[in-house]
C-alpha cells in the first residue's frame, strides 16, 4: 500500500514532467510553400528559417533541454497538396535516465497529393537507463513523396558511457492511399547492452538507423548500392510495396551519420538541412 509520503512524491514528480506539443500544416501558394496553421504548447517549439527556393524548412527546438522519464511530446504535421516541407531538429535529442514512467513521443505525419515531406531529425541519444516509448503514424497520398530518417544512439561514447539497461520501444505505421503498407514494432529492454552485443541484434554496435523512402523501387536500391564502398558501418536496403527502406548499424554515431548522409544524398535530389552539415 502506498503511504502518503509516496503519493506526495509521485504527485510532485508528475507535476514536474515536461509536456510539449506542436501541430502545424503547410500549403502551396502560387508555387511556393507557406505555413498555414500552427499550434505550440509546453516546451516544444518549431521555427521556420528563411524559405529556400519554393520549399519550406522547419526546425524543432525542445526548450526542456532533453527528455526525461514521464515527459510527453506530441508532433502533428501535414503537408497540403503540392507543398514541399523539410523538417529537422536544432540538435540531437537526449533521452535521460528514468527511475519512474517512460517518456512518450508521438509523431503523426501526413502528406497530401503531389506533396514532398522530409522528416530528417538529428540523432536521438539514449543515456544509460533511459526509457522511451515512441510512435510514428504516417499517412501518405498515393502521389506524395516521403524521405524519413531516424538515428538512435545507445549511450554517450564521448563520455565513455555505454547503455547497459533501459527501455526503447518504437512503433511505426505507414499508410499509403489509405492502405497499410508497413507496420513494425521494436522493443529493446532490460539488459540492452548485452542484447546489442549479440550477433543477431547489433554485433556490438551502439548506433542504429532507418531511412524510409517513398516512392522507392529496385532502380533506387541499385543507385544507393552504388556507394556501398564508402560505408563505414553495416547498411542493408530493399524495396517492396512501393517504398524503399535502408537499415543501418555502426560502432559509433559519427560513422552511421556519414552512411545515412550518403544514402539520403542518393535518394533525394534536395540538399540536406544545413544543421546536418555543421
Amino acid at each position: 500500500m502506498r503511504t502518503d509520503t509516496t503519493s506526495a512524491t509521485l504527485a510532485i514528480f508528475a507535476a514536474n514532467r515536461a509536456r510539449g506539443a506542436v501541430a502545424f500544416d503547410v500549403h502551396q501558394v502560387e508555387g511556393v510553400t507557406r505555413r498555414r496553421h500552427l499550434h505550440e504548447s509546453g516546451s516544444l517549439r518549431v521555427r521556420f528559417p528563411s524559405p529556400e527556393a519554393e520549399g519550406l524548412s522547419a526546425v524543432f527546438v525542445n526548450t526542456a533541454g532533453g527528455v526525461a522519464g514521464g515527459d510527453r511530446f506530441d508532433i502533428d504535421i501535414a503537408a497540403g497538396e503540392g507543398a514541399r516541407l523539410a523538417v529537422t531538429t536544432a540538435a540531437a535529442e537526449k533521452i535521460y535516465r528514468a527511475e519512474g514512467p517512460a517518456a512518450r513521443i508521438n509523431i503523426a505525419l501526413k502528406a497530401e497529393a503531389s506533396s514532398r515531406l522530409a522528416w530528417l531529425p538529428q540523432e536521438t541519444i539514449l543515456f544509460d537507463r533511459a526509457r522511451v516509448l515512441r510512435r510514428f503514424d504516417i499517412d501518405l497520398s498515393e502521389s506524395a513523396s516521403l524521405l524519413l530518417c531516424e538515428i538512435v544512439v545507445f549511450g554517450r561514447a564521448a563520455m565513455g558511457e555505454r547503455m547497459l539497461e533501459g527501455e526503447f520501444v518504437d512503433r511505426w505505421r505507414l499508410r499509403r492511399g489509405g492502405r497499410l503498407v508497413f507496420a513494425e514494432n521494436i522493443r529493446l529492454d532490460g539488459d540492452i547492452g548485452e542484447k546489442l552485443a549479440s550477433p543477431a541484434v547489433a554485433k556490438g554496435g551502439v548506433a542504429i538507423g532507418t531511412a524510409l523512402i517513398v516512392p522507392g523501387d529496385e532502380a533506387l536500391v541499385e543507385r544507393i548500392r552504388g556507394v556501398t564502398n564508402s560505408f563505414g558501418g553495416e547498411v542493408g536496403i530493399s524495396a517492396w510495396n512501393g517504398f524503399a527502406m535502408a537499415r543501418f548499424c555502426a560502432q559509433d554515431a559519427a560513422r552511421l551519420r556519414a552512411d545515412m548522409m550518403a544514402v539520403l544524398g542518393r535518394a533525394s535530389g534536395s540538399a540536406l538541412p544545413r544543421l546536418w552539415l555543421n
